[in-house]
């Protein structure tokens, strides 16, 4: 085809379909759809657009209220179908962890609700922004979706230079669910609650050790947010993993740590840590005996937290439709227990809701970072 004869098609032809391809956000792979023969077409369309716009600008109108109303009708038609093909969940973290058991539990309900594949792609590595940069890239159709978590706030909030905006570039859809950490002390350390242990600290600034799972980890804002909180001074000892963190805890080369509840438990029950108090607002399930540390600290909290989010400008009707089911699997009763095998529990919100934690969240760890003057730079 020459680029004459694809001017005047797109310039002429009031074909809704080379219109809505002209204007869509997909014009490449519209455009080629019905004129495979040229390939250079997205940029003419562009162009003869922005011109005819000016040029014509009663046609213009009237083109942009029948494609107005061709959209509507085609978004509307795409919802309604949805999904006829199989759904991708990208996952920021490997095989086995939290977000990708969360993930696969709601790939079977999806699965078992409309009867198309789901389809788990591990995306791990770079604290989780490779997996994010996809996400966000994504077409917004409603098959890739993005498992979030609690660490995607962090990275938002601690890196000035990302290919993607966690707030902007994505549509929530709900949290799914959240997990408390718990702080725990060696058992030498002579503070039996956490009111005694803001007095220690009180009384020996900055001699207290805590270890975390490194700077900028969820161990250690945790951490940065209840000494600000408290008005104490704590000394960070930032480890690689949970694992060396708590054993010097265990030894006593550090006095305290945060960390998840199950990660923690054994250790507390055999009397190798002492449990001060969990993070989450109210006493959680998990530990029911064990205080929240807002009951000492007023308003305090700090939760892990997984959610699901599409590309940004995916359909209202979609993400409608996705939170419906979704809402409907953390009902059951499979669900929740391997929720609470990874020591979390069902958080079911509107997509608004989530919106707004997202929001909430990154701020909030944008301080945290601030305060603690822990900074990535990319």
């Amino acid at each position: 085809m020459s680029v004459q004869l694809a001017v005047e098609k797109i310039s002429y032809s009031w074909s809704i379909h080379s219109w809505e391809a002209t204007l869509n956000n997909n014009t490449c792979c519209a455009m080629r759809k019905f004129f495979p023969e040229f390939t250079g077409l997205q940029e003419i369309a562009h162009d003869l657009f922005s011109a005819w716009r000016k040029t014509r600008p009663m046609d213009f109108l009237a083109a942009a209220l029948v494609l107005s109303l061709v959209n509507t009708s085609w978004a509307a038609g795409a919802a309604r179908d949805y999904p006829s093909k199989p759904i991708r969940i990208i996952v920021m973290n490997g095989p086995g962890s939290g977000p990708d058991i969360v993930s696969r539990v709601i790939g079977i309900r999806l699965t078992e609700a409309w009867g198309q594949q789901i389809v788990i792609d591990n995306r791990a590595g770079a604290n989780g922004i490779i997996g994010a940069e996809i996400g966000a890239r994504a077409a917004p159709d409603g098959y890739t979706l993005l498992m979030v978590t609690s660490q995607a706030a962090i990275v938002d909030a601690m890196y000035e230079k990302l290919n993607y905006d966690l707030v902007k570039d994505f549509s929530p859809i709900s949290l799914l669910a959240s997990t408390p950490f718990a702080m725990v002390i060696n058992p030498s350390v002579p503070a039996t609650s956490i009111k005694e242990l803001i007095a220690l600290a009180k009384a020996k600034p900055g001699e207290i050790q805590y270890g975390s799972t490194g700077s900028g980890s969820p161990s250690h804002l945790a951490t940065e947010i209840f000494k600000s909180m408290s008005g104490i001074d704590l000394f960070h000892v930032p480890y690689k993993a949970v694992s060396p963190a708590l054993t010097d805890t265990m030894a006593g080369q550090v006095q305290l740590t945060v960390q998840v509840v199950p990660s923690v438990l054994p250790m507390v029950k055999a009397g190798k840590l002492r449990a001060l108090g969990v993070t989450s607002l109210k006493r959680t399930s998990l530990a029911p005996d064990w205080p929240a540390i807002s009951e000492s600290v007023a308003g305090y909290e700090f939760m892990g937290w997984y959610g699901l989010v599409a590309p940004a400008r995916t359909s209202g009707e979609i993400i409608s439709k996705l939170n419906a089911e979704l809402i409907g699997a953390l009902k059951t009763a499979e669900f929740r227990e391997r929720l609470a095998g990874i020591g979390a529990e069902p958080s079911g919100t509107t997509p608004q809701a989530f919106a707004a934690h997202i929001r909430a969240e990154v701020e909030k760890m944008r301080k945290a970072a601030k305060a603690a003057g822990v900074r990535a730079d990319m």
